[in-house]
Order: C-alpha cells, then structure tokens, then sequence
C-alpha cells in the first residue's frame, strides 16, 4: 500500500475511516469536520475515540487545528494492551468504541485486555449484551478462537450519565482471518434474550418479557428472555432499562434487535426524550427483530459493516456472504473499504428471496507480529 494521504470530508463515519486508515497503516486527513455547524469540530466521543487508537497502537501522531475542523491522523503499529484501560465517557455508548476496538485487537502484537467506561446500554449504539450474544459469536466463523474471547458487564450503565464498566478480552488472530463461504441463513428456531433493569423497579424487566413474549409468541414457541437486575454499586449513575433480543437460526446464524429507555437531551436539539414504558420497549424490540428475520441474511442490519470489513481483511481468498437490505451505512462501508484497502465486491441481488450476496477476494491482511513459519 502507498502511503499517500487519504483526504476526506465531513464528520460522517469518522470511526470507520480511521479504523480503516489504521489497518491501511495510511496518513488520512479530515477536512470540513462540521464546518458549518453551530458547534464545529471534533465532538467529544470523537476525541475520545483518537485517544483510544493512540493506547492501541505505537507511534501514532493526531493534528488538530485549533477549531477542530481539520484532523491529520497518522497511524502507528498496533501493539495490542495487556492492560487498557478507557473512559467513553457519556457522549457515545460504549458500542461506540467496541466494534472498532475488536477489529484491531485481533491483530496486535499482544492478546488485548481492556476495560471500557461508561455508557452500556441505552443510546444509538449495539448495547454489550448485543455485542456479548450476537457481534462476539460473528468473528468465530471467520477463524478466531472465540473460547479466548470475552466480554463482561461489571456494571450497567444507563444515559446520561453512564457509570458502567465492561472487561473486554479479544485474541490475536494466528496470522490472518480464514475466508468465507456464509451464505445459509437457516430458519429462526429459537430466540433468547436479556431484559436489564438498573435504578428501577426490577418489575420492569419482566414487563418487557412479558410484552416480548406477547408478540413473538404466536409465531414461536421456544423464547426465553433472562432478566437481569443490577442494584447498588453495579447500577451505574443512572436509571434505565432496556431488552436485547436474539433469534438463532438452524445453521448457527444469530440476528439481533434491541430497545432501550431512553431519557436525557437528544444530541442536536434540547427536547427532552420520554422514556418508554416497558411494555412498549419489549413490544417494539420484538417487532424489530421480526423486521430483521423478514429481511433475511446471515447477520442483521446493524452487523453488516463489521461482516464486510473482515470479508475485506481475510486472505487473498474468495469470500462470498449473503445479507437482508443493504443499509446506508453499510452502502458507505463499502464504499470506504474499495477506498482505503482496495477491496471491492461484487453484489449481485437473489429476487428469490430479496436477499444480496456479496463476494470479494480479501486483501491478503496479516497480522505482522506473527511469525508465518
């Protein structure tokens, strides 16, 4: 790869660019960073973010103009960390941060212990029980051990002023991920699921499972959704409460949908959110994840930038996955890695089943600080 700088614009998908340029090891620059917004630059989480892939790596060097509307970033060598330790702060959930961190723990030069803070569940980000149940169980198909992999709530918390912390583990990938042949999605035949509650009545949970159950019943018998209630310090600063929701289908595919309270100030206006009550909460996560099985696809909507991305970094080796619609973001993703790692799919529409199937040939990724014998 050249190391030309990548020049880009806007706020949008800060994370992936640079995650993308990290693996890339490219310059990138990032112009216009909400130029014409009433509060330009870099937000917060955006920062925070920066600070992360500085702990994560050797060497990395980050400019910011004084307004924060222009960033120079220039990857280092990803070291792994046997002890990271990261505050998210309240800005972004931890979900945030997580799907980034994952990628690039698989190949650094150490396994990756990490404990992130802040914000669990709740907000626009995978809360940690989807990560745990659904976005984890992704990357075994693509050849990481997954016994090495951990994630573990210590304490929940809720917006707006967070207070969880969850461990993290992520292990070094041999040399590089395996290809991909994941075009079965099976049928759903069981869903499972975690109903939390925190600073509330733990009756809350199980009116979400209640309402849960009430919608996907009918079409299922076999649904159970645990209920986890934090208390004292394990509570976090905030109350909340919230329901994530898995379906398992009979070729080991895992589709996720969530719902969450939310309460606090939206992030460009000030009006002040109602919280949900828990009927509609379990209610409309169980409609979401009808939505996503109805869709189709081997991971859903939400995981489909991370399944393209290490699609991408696999071996010179063709892999070949099927998804529901495309979303937005993921069109973007695509978009981004033909840009940045020169991996571009083929995708071509099934109108049997209104699904896509991509196929791409991997751009031969390793990680550098194993030996290949």
């Amino acid at each position: 790869m050249g190391h030309d700088v990548i020049k880009v614009r806007g706020a949008q998908h800060f994370r992936q660019r640079l995650l993308l340029a990290t693996l890339a090891g490219t310059p990138m620059r990032i112009d216009d960073i909400r130029a014409d917004s009433s509060r330009p630059g870099l937000r917060d989480y955006e920062a925070s973010f920066l600070r992360l892939l500085e702990k994560l790596s050797n060497g990395c060097s980050v400019e910011i103009n004084e307004t924060g509307t222009k960033l120079r970033y220039k990857p280092g060598i990803l070291t792994g960390h046997r002890e990271l330790i990261h505050d998210c702060g309240t800005g972004r959930p931890i979900g945030y941060f997580l799907e980034s961190l994952l990628i690039l723990g698989l190949f650094g030069k150490k396994p990756l212990n990490a404990t992130l803070k802040g914000i669990t569940n709740g907000g626009k980000d995978p809360s940690m029980d989807t990560f745990r149940t659904t976005t984890l169980p992704i990357l075994k198909h693509f050849g990481v051990p997954t016994e090495s992999l951990e994630l573990k709530v210590v304490r929940r918390g809720a917006p707006p002023l967070g207070g969880g912390e969850v461990r993290v583990k992520v292990p070094m990938v041999a040399t590089s991920l395996t290809a991909v042949t994941w075009v079965d999605e099976g049928m759903v035949k069981r869903v499972r699921g975690v109903a939390y509650s925190a600073r509330v009545s733990p009756q809350m949970s199980n009116r979400m499972v209640d309402a849960a159950r009430g919608v996907l019943n009918p079409f299922l018998p076999d649904v159970y959704v645990f209920t986890d209630h934090a208390s004292g310090v394990e509570a976090g600063n905030s109350p909340g409460y919230g329901v994530s929701l898995v379906a398992e289908t009979t070729s080991g595919c895992l589709i996720s949908a969530e719902g969450a309270a939310v309460g606090g100030e939206e992030e460009d206006g000030d009006e002040k959110v109602t919280p949900l009550l828990p009927e509609d909460i379990g209610s409309c996560a169980a409609m979401r994840l009808l939505e996503e099985i109805k869709e189709g696809g081997v991971v859903d909507s939400t995981h489909q930038s991370l399944l393209f991305i290490l699609c991408a970094l696999c071996p010179e080796d063709v892999s070949k996955v099927r998804v529901g619609k495309l979303s937005p973001h993921a069109i973007l993703t695509l978009r981004h890695i033909k840009q940045i790692l020169g991996v571009q799919f083929s995708i071509k529409p099934d109108p049997s089943t209104g699904t896509v199937i991509l196929t791409c040939v991997g751009s031969g990724y390793k990680n550098i600080f194993r030996k290949t014998s």
